[in-house]
């Protein structure tokens, strides 16, 4: 026993490293009250030595702690992309205003900081449904408390509540149809699941109802990860109210997680490798259930609510949050499809909603430092009193619109394409009217900027070179993504592997 526990934990570095980096963000605080950088340095050290640890998990194709984690190709993407929005996350902790007040210690920020990115490690690779449970709990513990960091402002406490009480409730929905699934099969082990469930289809009966009722349960957690509609409710408030630097990473790297895990549970759980060749795929062991046209009509709902009720907000943090959850709708696609074809644009989706969406919300950070506000009335004119920022944000939201030539267009057209493939024309006809429903209120935003000056001319925005540093980090990837991506598209296609299925 202890020499298999000695030799999973050489798979386990990743998420080692992340908990003492956490403990020793803490302690750091602690030795350090007045140099408040050796600890935002020590974390940011800590993460970058996870990163290339988990860049050191390529190809691997296991399993560890009797199959409760799976390191494989596709839990190491998206690991990747989880610690590349931490990583950047803290160098945008570094300038912001709001978390950077004089007496503010930031240890324990960077300590749940942490926590939250190992939640979200241990949610990428989960196999066993106690393993999903714990991990998501993790990671929304922390998220609770980051959400409500900044107790100084007037919303922030409202918005760690709401999270608390949404949060709450679908994992205890999650957790109920988990049980449901373990008492059908006798199995919390996802493959093990799946082969028990013929044997549960075959008696029929309450049976039968008992699965579609524990799947629907299931989704219910999983979509409020993704902040899927209806269950989308938590995210405009919470994302107005949390800290800009929290908002940006729920909108990334948390989807990502919730992503990763949907896609394991529903591959691994209802994969019947007998019926690959069959109309239905991976679906045909659940045949009489319609989890197709389920999930179809949840990503209408998501990505058609988002976009609409986009088009009436005026801060600019809640347009993202409703645009994040517009883009969960986009994303969502790639399940209806649920071949590699469908994993593998969702994987691309990913990696380029990373760039572009930290970007827009970096950028929307380095302004209100400098105004105070983020009301898009207040972006009047900003072209002239900050053109790089100005220009770098309506790159940004144009990526985020799907146009050609940023990376956004390349993430969609993959999207798209796996629809159109597989006979879901109506599916990509629905996305493309919300992709110009959404193009309204970005270009208003960049209308503001350009066309709409102010009265009297105001004082430039004068930013730092460290911070333009980092938003051309983010911008040259936003366009030359868009150009060349080709290295991208194999690295997602090389990355569908899930351990468990062929």
């Amino acid at each position: 026993m202890s020499e298999q526990i000695l030799h999973d934990l050489a798979y386990f570095l990743p998420e080692l490293v992340l908990t003492g980096v956490m403990l020793l963000a803490i302690l750091a605080d602690l030795i350090f009250r007045r140099t408040q950088a050796i600890v935002s340095g020590l974390v940011l050290a800590g993460m970058i030595a996870a990163g290339i640890m988990v860049l050191g998990q390529a190809g691997y194709q296991v399993s560890i702690f009797s199959n409760m984690i799976a390191v494989d190709p596709f839990a190491v993407f998206f690991k990747v992309v989880i610690i590349l929005t931490a990583i950047l996350v803290t160098v945008f902790s570094l300038y912001s205003v709001e978390l950077n007040t004089p007496g503010r210690r930031l240890g324990e920020y960077y300590a749940l900081l942490c926590a939250l990115t190992l939640g979200m490690f241990l949610m990428a690779g989960a196999g066993n449904l106690l393993m999903m449970y714990l991990a998501l709990e993790l990671s929304s513990l922390s998220s609770y408390i980051l959400s409500g960091y900044t107790r100084e402002a007037p919303d922030s406490s409202e918005a760690s509540l709401k999270y608390l009480i949404f949060g709450a409730l679908s994992s205890g929905l999650m957790l109920y149809g988990f049980s449901i699934i373990y008492g059908l099969t006798g199995s919390l082990d996802l493959a093990a699941i799946n082969q028990a469930l013929p044997s549960v289809l075959a008696v029929g009966g309450t049976s039968t109802f008992s699965l579609l009722a524990a799947g629907l349960l299931a989704v219910a957690g999983f979509g409020y990860k993704i902040s899927a509609v209806p269950f989308h409710s938590w995210a405009p408030d919470v994302y107005e109210g949390a800290p800009i630097t929290i908002t940006a990473f729920l909108a990334v790297a948390s989807k990502a997680a919730g992503f990763a895990m949907l896609i394991r549970f529903v591959k691994v759980t209802f994969l019947d490798t007998s019926a690959m060749s069959l109309p239905e795929g991976a679906w045909a062991i659940l045949r009489g259930f319609d989890w197709v046209a389920i999930i179809a009509v949840l990503s209408v709902l998501t990505m058609t609510v988002g976009n609409l009720i986009a088009i009436w907000q005026n801060n600019l943090k809640r347009l993202l949050a409703y645009s994040s959850i517009a883009h969960a709708g986009y994303m969502l696609m790639g399940i209806v499809v649920l071949n590699n074809e469908g994993i593998a644009a969702i994987l691309v989706y990913f990696m380029i909603y990373l760039f572009m969406n930290l970007g827009a919300f970096y950028v929307v950070m380095l302004i209100a430092n400098r105004t105070g506000s983020e009301d898009i009335e207040d972006y009047r004119g900003l072209g002239s009193r900050a053109p790089f920022l100005s220009v770098s944000l309506a790159i940004f939201l144009i990526s985020l619109t799907g146009l050609p030539p940023t990376a956004g267009f390349i993430g969609k057209l993959y999207l798209f394409a796996a629809l159109i493939n597989h006979d879901w024309v109506w599916l990509a006809i629905v996305a493309g009217a919300n992709t110009v429903i959404s193009l309204y209120y970005y270009v208003r935003v960049i209308r503001n900027m350009f066309l709409r000056p102010l009265d009297e001319p105001g004082p430039a925005l004068a930013v730092g070179r460290l911070q333009l540093a980092t938003v051309l980090v983010l911008l040259v990837p936003t366009l030359l993504l868009g150009l060349y991506f080709g290295p991208l598209v194999e690295i997602a296609q090389a990355s569908v592997r899930i351990f468990g299925t062929p």
